[in-house]
């Protein structure tokens, strides 16, 4: 396990820039301010991050990304994570994922999305069918109707990708106070546990805690929590899977395809055939690590708090989805519970927000599970339009398919 860097030295009295979370947000924030030449200082409440950005999947989308910013921000992060692999040394598997349709409800979905969103928006994907699943791992997935190979997508390991990045940056000189609360912002003062920083810019990553920091202002945003079932299993028949694996059911979760008229179809069948699976927002994401087993997952329930009782149903259900899938027995090493900053129900609020406190302050948050995805990206642009004095990035809604495409 790698770790996070300690503490370097005192408090600094004042900094360039100062960030408050040290999830894959808050350190993507670092990198852009460094790379633009100033001097940053991490804050992280605990002593290594533990929120969204190491209990996840490490799958970084780009196919899974609506058109418009947010597929925007995945190719842009994309290039940054490459560029993180290359001089901090974290694992960033570029093989892309597959998304298999088990089904002609399935199926009719993926081919609507490459009729139409797929050449219109350039997604780099392909569909594959009978002679090239045939080829795809010596035929496992032939039972499986077609797949789409998106050949964009990384596979990170997260919990080691974050410590180690935060270890690179402070090679960078990047100052990290881990295990260190900030109780207040205000004006480009941190109140802190270690003390009081003077900051020109504060940046405010605060992940799911809305309450701590800018309370007030993130109220207003009628912000959600969401808590997902994870595990890792190991396939007992040494089935060595890599890329990262998902089901027509994510055509009913990610932008990409949800708003086509084949996939809300999809969406009626399973609520109708498969309530349990609506019920609790499950379907099914499968990530390899570096070391041979998977991650699996995952479910969501949305609510004020992440309550801390997972349900052995779930669980079952999950584990059934992915030993159907792959066609292997597998075995369970480790459960845990996923967390995120979910959706807003201030309508229209999209899928992240970039809100001013105050003259030196911002606060930078996912509303979505895709922190991962995007966040690199976001972060430098905000970082550059905080120097630069332009516009904060804002989301907007997916752009449509031209109608000549449509038609």
């Amino acid at each position: 396990m790698i770790e996070a860097p300690a503490t370097l030295g005192g408090l600094d009295a004042s900094t360039d820039v100062a960030i408050v979370g040290a999830g894959i947000l808050g350190l993507a924030h670092a990198a852009a301010a460094v790379k633009r030449g100033l001097r940053v200082t991490v804050f992280e409440r605990s002593d290594i991050a533990v929120g969204a950005s190491i209990r996840n999947f490490g799958q970084m989308l780009v196919t899974g990304q609506p058109p418009g910013i947010m597929l925007d921000l995945a190719r842009e992060s994309r290039a940054l994570y490459l560029d993180w692999a290359d001089k901090a040394g974290i694992f960033a598997r570029a093989n892309g994922a597959l998304l298999f349709a088990r089904n002609a409800a399935e199926e009719a979905v993926l081919d609507e999305f490459m009729a139409t969103r797929a050449p219109a928006f350039g997604y780099n994907v392909k569909l594959l069918r009978s002679a090239d699943l045939a080829n795809l791992y010596d035929g496992r997935f032939l039972r499986h109707r077609a797949a789409l190979q998106g050949f964009d997508d990384l596979q990170l390991y997260s919990r080691e990708a974050i410590p180690a990045l935060a270890s690179w940056l402070a090679t960078q000189g990047v100052r990290f106070h881990f295990g260190t609360l900030v109780r207040h912002v205000e004006g480009g003062r941190l109140e802190t546990t270690a003390g009081v920083c003077n900051a020109q810019r504060v940046v405010v990553c605060s992940g799911h805690d809305y309450q701590t920091l800018c309370a007030d202002q993130l109220r207003a945003l009628q912000p959600q929590v969401c808590r997902l079932q994870m595990l890792r299993v190991t396939p007992e028949d040494g089935f060595r899977l890599e890329h990262a694996v998902l089901t027509g059911l994510s055509c009913t979760h990610y932008g990409a395809f949800a708003d086509l008229p084949t996939a809300q179809a999809l969406a009626m069948q399973i609520e109708h055939q498969r309530p349990e699976l609506a019920r609790h927002g499950i379907h099914l994401l499968v990530s390899p690590t570096p070391y041979g087993d998977w991650i699996v997952g995952d479910s969501h329930d949305y609510g004020q708090d992440a309550r801390p009782f997972n349900a052995e149903s779930v669980d079952n259900i999950l584990l059934d989805l992915a030993r159907d899938t792959f066609g292997a027995k597998l075995r369970v090493v480790e459960r845990w519970q996923g967390v995120y900053g979910a959706k807003c129900r201030v309508p229209g609020s999209g899928a992240f927000s970039i809100t001013r406190v105050d003259d030196r302050t911002t606060v930078a948050l996912m509303h979505s599970g895709i922190g991962m995805s995007v966040g690199p990206a976001l972060a430098h642009r905000h970082m550059d339009a905080l120097v630069d004095g332009t516009e904060l990035p804002q989301w907007t809604p997916p752009a449509s398919v031209p109608a000549d495409v449509a038609a």
